[in-house]
């Protein structure tokens, strides 16, 4: 094993140290996000016989503990925020009704873009859809207008969580198992049946002048949250042949240096590098992993101004393995030989 081997197998382990989930910081992190949750839904409620704009404020303020309680749902998937793998599946289960996520169909996507994170070859399953400028200059009018119209913030971001909500979420694969197959339809009875409840309790109008900027607010986050961990300029994409875990977790996940009350609604995803070295370390330690591991220090970190410089990163430049804007690439479309005048390759954070 050469040395830049070693040092990686000793990186992973040593975050890996940080994979244990505590029970008690656990439950203590349920109640101060799905107890705050509750009452800004029932605050939201009863500030409509003032006025539906005092209403909404409270309801968008909830939209950031939903995000709070996606993280939560999120660490089940991975069984890491409970000792107790029932624990797990069943408070995962239950934020994903919340979150109107499915908890094994969700599970066996993230599963998978965490093992193919970066690989040019394996991109496609719980992704951010990403074209390579190669792919954009061969591809058909039709295929670059819909390519472009995904990458639009407009679309991604705004009509993004209703695309996730109303459909991606509430279908199953076709080959999906059975297991998969049934957390999906009980999640969707589910919602239906609370939300039938709450229709009827307090009335339709009311359900979604509460429930809609809730939904919005925490979907609208939720993908600019992952859009950004992997969506900045030199992040880490290679073939299948030259693909390394340890190097797509570190180069291809942002530090998102955030501050400390965004870090604590977002349950401190921020921390995506630790979180793809070693997905079973729980939201709670993520921070100190980071912290205590000097290497990590080194991961490419971007703050709550300069990510969204991302926004503009829309094909990846395989040859000079970075993100490029549309406009940058218009003029190769014609002249493919000025693709060598871009800006050259940038050091991994092993070479930093």
């Amino acid at each position: 094993m050469n040395e830049q081997k070693q040092k990686q197998k000793e990186l992973k382990k040593s975050v890996s140290t940080f994979a244990k989930p505590d029970t008690v910081v656990g439950v203590r992190q349920l109640l101060n996000t799905l107890l705050p949750f509750l009452l800004l839904w029932f605050l939201a409620y009863q500030s409509l016989s003032v006025s539906a704009w005092l209403a909404v404020p409270l309801a968008m303020i909830a939209g950031g503990f939903v995000v709070r309680i996606f993280i939560i749902f999120h660490d089940c998937t991975h069984g890491s925020f409970f000792k107790s793998q029932k624990a797990n599946r069943i408070v995962g289960t239950i934020s994903g009704i919340i979150t109107l996520f499915p908890f094994e169909k969700w599970k066996r996507e993230h599963n998978i873009h965490h093992a193919t994170s970066g690989n040019l070859d394996k991109r496609g399953t719980g992704d951010i859809w990403v074209m390579t400028v190669e792919e954009y200059a061969q591809a058909s009018f039709w295929g670059r207008l819909s390519y472009r119209l995904y990458r639009n913030p407009i679309v991604m971001f705004g009509l993004g969580p209703i695309y996730l909500f109303l459909i991606a979420n509430r279908f199953n694969r076709k080959d999906a198992k059975r297991k998969e197959r049934m957390s999906t339809y009980i999640t969707n009875a589910s919602i239906v049946a609370i939300y039938s409840l709450l229709i009827l309790t307090i009335g339709w109008e009311a359900f979604l002048i509460i429930q809609l900027p809730i939904l919005y607010v925490a979907g609208s986050l939720g993908i600019w949250l992952f859009y950004v961990q992997h969506q900045f300029e030199d992040s880490y994409y290679e073939d299948e042949t030259e693909w390394d875990f340890v190097k797509a977790a570190v180069d291809g996940s942002s530090y998102y240096k955030l501050p400390k009350i965004l870090q604590w609604v977002s349950g401190s995803i921020g921390y995506h590098h630790v979180h793809h070295l070693s997905p079973r370390v729980p939201n709670y330690h993520l921070e100190k992993a980071h912290e205590s591991t000097p290497p990590l220090h080194k991961a490419t970190t971007i703050t709550l101004l300069s990510s969204l410089e991302s926004i503009r990163f829309r094909l990846y430049d395989t040859k000079n393995k970075t993100f490029v804007t549309f406009k940058e690439v218009k003029p190769l479309l014609k002249n493919p030989d000025k693709l060598a005048m871009m800006s050259p390759k940038r050091p991994s954070f092993q070479e930093k």
